[in-house]
């Protein structure tokens, strides 16, 4: 049998003030019941951000409870569902479960985002109706919408203290270090030093740039695939707070791939000398680098890790050339 998919939406214009109100009730609903989801995903790592979001949440409960009364009032104990998703315009929000785990910032920028949509729809809807009592109140809830940017800061001001705000702010930098900086470095490393061996022994076993492109994207390849696996069986992060176990092996993965594709593209070029040189000069650019991350985010003194780094690196290359000139 054909199956057929039929969009019933409406657009906004073509709303009652029933429908109207309907629809507000289920967006401050909505809205509610995500502030509480936002409290809930922060409360173990974020406690004083969390009772920020479970004061907003209260606030958009007292909003729906107006309208409801309102809505009483005017039509009756009923209220049809009236939906977002039933409404052209609105824009689609990913589940907050898909989301998982939340961060910080992320979790502010989408409550602002919220705010700003809800006014947005209660300035829109109040020169829709003409019931006055109903006017009123929506462009009431305008305005509330619109300070709330205001009130979440005075929330902010009640809950963060500084000395809270900088031990979130800690917390948060080290989940950022623990779930994208280690397996990211971690990856960066394996690719640019363990592709050196088999890289350089094939080009100057050969002295062909298409027979050392070859080798280094296999090598790379692999050690990304590898490094990638590794790095997400190795723990499901709720013990160590180091997130999802996929998403570290895609970083791991990645930054393998490329830490090996630096100094292998250049034997794309036919000449074997220029090749080998710049492939040189590529490797020097990607120890410095992971020197640097080492110094900026996993509080290596620069000297100390440039020096780890290129010790690791020169013993390397230097074991590929001597078996690759053997």
């Amino acid at each position: 049998m054909l199956g057929f998919s039929f969009n019933p939406q409406k657009r906004f214009a073509e709303l009652g003030e029933r429908e109207i109100l309907a629809l507000a009730i289920t967006l401050e609903e909505e809205d509610g019941r995500i502030y509480r989801d936002f409290a809930e995903g922060l409360r173990a790592t974020y406690p004083a951000s969390a009772k920020v979001f479970d004061d907003m949440a209260e606030e958009e409960s007292g909003h729906r409870r107006m309208l409801i009364d309102l809505f009483r009032e005017r039509f009756g104990e009923h209220i049809p569902l009236v939906r977002r998703e039933d409404v052209r315009g609105f824009l689609r929000r990913k589940p907050i479960w898909l989301t998982q785990p939340l961060g910080l910032d992320a979790v502010r920028r989408r409550a602002e985002e919220l705010e700003q949509e809800t006014a947005n729809f209660y300035r829109e809807a109040a020169k829709q109706v003409t019931d006055a009592g109903i006017r009123k109140l929506l462009v009431d809830l305008a305005e509330i919408e619109a300070d709330h940017a205001s009130t979440a800061h005075q929330l902010e001001e009640r809950h963060l203290t500084k000395s809270v705000r900088e031990s979130e702010e800690k917390i948060a930098h080290r989940a950022f270090v623990l779930q994208y900086v280690q397996p990211g470095l971690a990856g960066l490393m394996d690719g640019s030093v363990s592709t050196l061996a088999p890289l350089f022994a094939a080009a100057f076993a050969t002295g062909r740039s298409w027979d050392a492109f070859l080798v280094g994207m296999a090598a790379s390849i692999g050690a990304g695939i590898s490094m990638g696996f590794a790095e997400a069986l190795s723990d499901d992060g709720s013990i160590t707070g180091r997130g999802h176990p996929w998403m570290r092996g895609l970083v791991c993965g990645l930054m393998t791939t490329l830490g090996g594709l630096g100094h292998t593209l250049p034997f794309l070029i036919p000449n074997f000398h220029v090749a080998t040189t710049l492939a040189v000069a590529v490797v020097l650019v990607e120890l410095w680098a992971i020197a640097w991350v080492r110094a900026r985010y996993m509080d290596t003194p620069f000297l100390q890790a440039a020096f780890q780094v290129v010790l690791g690196g020169v013993l390397v290359f230097v074991t590929g050339i001597v078996i690759g000139s053997a």
